[in-house]
């Protein structure tokens, strides 16, 4: 077996171990669904309305969803009910697709001039600072020179806690430590990565959302600074969100995506909740992709996500 057949297979074992609290739930839920039923009529339907909705994937993609189901029932006259999973993954992956915009860039991407910069925020909680730690893992690990910035300098611990991310992975930090100027605090990393060389700067800011306008005025400060330094800064937005929230991630990314401009998402967390299903919503429901989910403790545990690869192993019987 090919190298990267091996490395394949090993994600593919790890998102499917992953998402199991997610599966067993809409499995569990699917079965008593269909107790009774040898096709997919009404009630099934209804029933299956239900077991989306309340697996997190959201109102307005559940409907979508169904709709694509009752209209493959009238034109296929006659649908067991022993193939429901196979259509629900056909129909998902099919309306998916309608919103795809190509493959997201992994890890790995061409040499730049200038270092690629990544500005990370969400709220406290979602696992933010665990993610960036992954990142830059991950980053290192594809060959890239990484550089920190701690910019979230409001809480006390959050300094702290990329620090000793930044050492477990073995990349460098720039920090002011508690109660500095996050703006100044950019400036400074990315002042240091052009002198240095990196390849990619993450830079974590504080976990707050008071409310639309000072989270704009914050990180708008952010980027006024760094772009002093490199002018197109930052090149990415990633919004982190914790997937076992469900509707409440839904909600975060609304506000997020309405405050900023982010171009990125991450879901977190996915390993610890049955409300895998807010991953199939968020992908269809906004513009932003999710490029990376979180889906175990262990630095390595961090994956480009793959919308199509995520359905097929959710409703694999």
């Amino acid at each position: 077996m090919a190298l990267f057949n091996v490395f394949s297979k090993k994600k593919k074992d790890k998102l499917e171990e992953g998402l199991q609290k997610t599966k067993q739930s809409v499995f569990a839920k699917l079965s008593k669904a269909v107790v009774g039923k040898s096709k997919v009529d009404e009630e099934v339907l209804d029933n299956l309305e239900e077991i989306l909705v309340t697996s997190d994937v959201g109102v307005s993609t559940t409907l979508k969803i169904i709709e694509r189901i009752e209209a493959r029932v009238a034109k296929d006259k006659y649908l067991g009910t022993a193939e429901l999973n196979q259509i629900l993954k056909d129909e998902i992956a099919a309306l998916l697709a309608e919103t795809d915009k190509g493959k997201t860039l992994g890890f790995d991407f061409p040499k730049r001039d200038v270092p690629y910069v990544i500005m990370v925020v969400g709220v406290n909680g979602v696992g933010k600072t665990t993610t960036i730690g992954k990142l830059a893992y991950q980053f290192k690990a594809a060959g890239k020179k990484v550089l920190l910035g701690a910019a979230d300098t409001f809480r006390a611990a959050a300094v702290d806690q990329l620090m000793i991310w930044a050492e477990r992975v073995d990349v460098p930090v720039v920090s002011q430590g508690m109660g500095a100027d996050p703006a100044s605090v950019a400036f400074d990393t990315l002042k240091s990565a052009v002198a240095n060389g990196s390849d990619v700067v993450i830079i974590d800011t504080a976990g707050r959302l008071h409310n639309k306008v000072n989270l704009m005025k914050e990180l708008t400060k952010i980027k006024n600074v760094m772009q002093k330094v490199i002018p197109d800064a930052p090149h990415e937005i990633l919004l982190i969100l914790d997937a076992s929230t469900g509707q409440n991630a839904i909600e975060q990314a609304t506000q997020f995506t309405a405050a900023t401009e982010v171009n990125a998402l991450a879901l977190t967390k996915l390993d610890g909740t049955a409300k895998g299903g807010v991953a199939i919503g968020i992908s269809e429901q906004f513009k932003v992709p999710v490029k990376y989910i979180g889906i175990g403790e262990g630095k390595e545990d961090l994956q480009i996500f793959d919308k199509f690869e995520f359905v097929d192993s959710l409703f694999d019987a």
